[in-house]
């Protein structure tokens, strides 16, 4: 499963992208990211899309009331998954899991732009791998349907987790790391135990065709 990053409000232009990766190989869902969901119509056409595996990447991160509320209040979009933020405390998982209904419940970790220069700017005195390793554990404990991490640690929150795996910070090769601090190639991710990739400028940018041509060589 690759879930395409869908980081733009330009409606005409997700509609492209939807077509575009209708007629392939690979199973596409489709991520809406906070700029598409705060749009204007996006919570509309979100509503009116049929048929594909969609994610609401909200990162609901707050008081566990606030966090059961926001999630009854999206259930009618009928989202496949929506993250919260790992962070948020077992409490608010665990409120946030019990109103989810049919829509799988992804726990964030660290964001994969984040690196241990940055947790020490936060605050935070665990270094990467040990807090991601840490929330793994949570994540488990408030019986999440899966978990965002990033590819480098996927070996590790496999040990703890043992649902679905979903990661950004996906390049293929050659490509430039962006604004990412930790990445890795699909199919090194997927050899590490990845269920699922999310893919975004490393697909949209240039001729997405072309690209999903790359990416099928890279997996094969």
């Amino acid at each position: 499963m690759i879930f395409i990053a869908l980081d733009t409000i330009n409606q005409k232009k997700i509609k492209s992208i939807i077509k575009k990766t209708q007629n392939s190989k690979i199973k596409f869902g489709y991520k809406f990211g906070l700029e598409f969901l705060n749009s204007k119509n996006g919570r509309k056409f979100v509503a009116n899309l049929k048929n594909k595996i969609t994610f609401g990447d909200y990162k609901l991160a707050d008081i566990p009331k606030t966090c059961r509320s926001a999630m009854k209040a999206v259930r009618d979009l009928k989202f496949n998954y929506v993250t919260i933020h790992i962070a948020s405390g077992l409490e608010a998982l665990k409120a946030a899991k019990k109103v989810a209904g049919k829509t799988k419940l992804v726990g964030v970790t660290v964001l994969t732009s984040l690196d241990n220069k940055t947790l020490k700017e936060i605050g935070f005195d665990k270094d990467v791998k040990k807090l991601v390793l840490h929330q793994a554990k949570l994540a488990a404990k408030a019986k999440l349907d899966a978990i965002v991490c990033s590819p480098h640690e996927i070996r590790l929150v496999k040990k703890n987790f043992k649902k679905e795996i979903i990661t950004p910070g996906i390049r293929l090769p050659g490509q430039d790391k962006g604004d990412q601090k930790r990445v890795m190639t699909p199919s090194k991710a997927f050899k590490a135990g990845a269920t699922a990739l999310v893919m975004g400028r490393s697909l949209l940018q240039g001729n997405i065709r072309v690209n999903i041509q790359k990416l099928l060589k890279e997996l094969n």
